[in-house]
């Protein structure tokens, strides 16, 4: 597999992001417990893309109320909980849209849960009845590492593999 740096055209990452798709659909097939498929899509996402420093699924928690635990992911040590209304995985899960955050040190009430973390997308991820399940939180150690095609490719891949 090689690797589609951030300064590429758009549509070489794009094309990168289709054949990663594929990949993970090919694995998955078949299989139906919802961990295996985040832990799957984690670690794929995380072996394709270099600059994705941490890549990972923060679940909703069933027994807290606006909470998300961490899941499934691959990198440093992850936060163990994040509040609805806290941090980028936060505004993502609380307004169920996107967040791309190109220095999450200038983002209000960003939680650092490595230092060396520097922009971040949080991708919102809903079952199949439209219920949000889980944010995948990827972070790089540069800024401005995600745009919009990371954005549209990370949300079909999320619908194809839960949503479906």
């Amino acid at each position: 597999m090689s690797y589609i740096a951030r300064d590429d055209r758009p549509a070489d990452k794009a094309a990168r992001y289709a054949e990663v798709e594929a990949e993970i659909l090919a694995v998955l097939e078949g299989e139906p417990n919802r961990t295996a498929r985040m832990a799957t899509v984690a670690a794929i996402l995380a072996d394709a893309f270099p600059v994705f420093f941490w890549t990972g699924f923060y679940v909703v928690d069933p027994e807290k109320t606006g909470e998300l635990v961490v899941g499934p992911y691959q990198g440093t040590l992850g936060c163990l909980r994040i509040a609805f209304d806290r941090g980028v995985c936060g505004a993502a899960a609380r307004d169920g849209a996107t967040q791309i955050v190109d220095d999450v040190h200038a983002f209000p009430g960003h939680i650092a849960c490595d230092p060396r973390s520097a922009s971040e997308i949080v991708v919102p991820v809903f079952d199949e009845s439209g219920a949000l399940i889980a944010v995948l939180d990827v972070d790089a150690t540069e800024t401005a590492a995600f745009d919009a095609v990371d954005a549209a490719a990370l949300e079909r891949l999320l619908g194809r593999v839960f949503a479906a």
